[in-house]
């Protein structure tokens, strides 16, 4: 698809979301674009049912189907298969950054925090749809340094009922921090604290 195809967009489906976690979802990508979902088994969602913006606000409402043979139920815990409860906070995390890159973001998603996690309820093997319902906040590019940051309080569900409250989610897009020669060592081979 083209960029600004993908940047009109309001939703994606399963083959869109694995094709820009390769990098091949977009066609004429901007020079320095290097957006990426993680691959499986850490992307967290499987659509985008809507993607919206109103002004620095915005909505995502996206879903995954859990899986009985989820790699985490295999080892958290042995006779008590659950959902890490840290992988729905990173789902919001991935969907946020999602959005920095659809408003237009250049450079590469890193989650830079929340401010408060609640968790009432949890995910099993045979539960069926885990829905993520993210209001963005705050959408705000950072033209001086090319960056963009993002900010949204999430529900979580699975099944219709609500299980997970995530305040002010943060996700950053910055430029230049990719590390694409892995795993050859390289100006961005290690990691420790970002410039400001």
């Amino acid at each position: 698809m083209k960029y600004d195809e993908f940047r009109e967009r309001n939703h994606f489906n399963h083959d869109e979301l694995l094709a820009l976690a390769h990098g091949s979802l977009i066609d004429d990508p901007p020079e320095g674009y290097k957006t990426r979902l993680p691959l499986p088994p850490m992307l967290m969602i499987d659509r985008i049912e809507e993607i919206s913006r109103d002004g620095r606000r915005g909505r995502i409402v996206a879903e995954r189907d859990v899986r009985r043979d989820d790699w985490f139920f295999q080892c958290h815990f042995l006779g008590d298969p659950v959902q890490p409860g840290c992988l729905g906070v990173d789902g919001v995390w991935q969907l946020l950054g999602l959005y920095c890159a659809w408003n237009g973001a250049i450079g590469t998603g890193r989650a830079l925090g929340c401010s408060e996690v609640e968790f009432a309820g949890q995910i099993r093997p045979h539960d069926k749809v885990v829905r993520f319902e993210i209001d963005v906040v705050r959408y705000q590019d950072l033209p001086k340094s090319g960056s963009a940051v993002v900010i949204g309080d999430a529900r979580v569900l699975v099944d219709g009922e609500h299980i997970y409250d995530i305040r002010r989610a943060k996700v950053g897009v910055f430029r230049d921090i990719d590390y694409p020669d892995y795993p050859w060592p390289s100006l961005h081979s290690k990691g420790g604290r970002m410039g400001e």
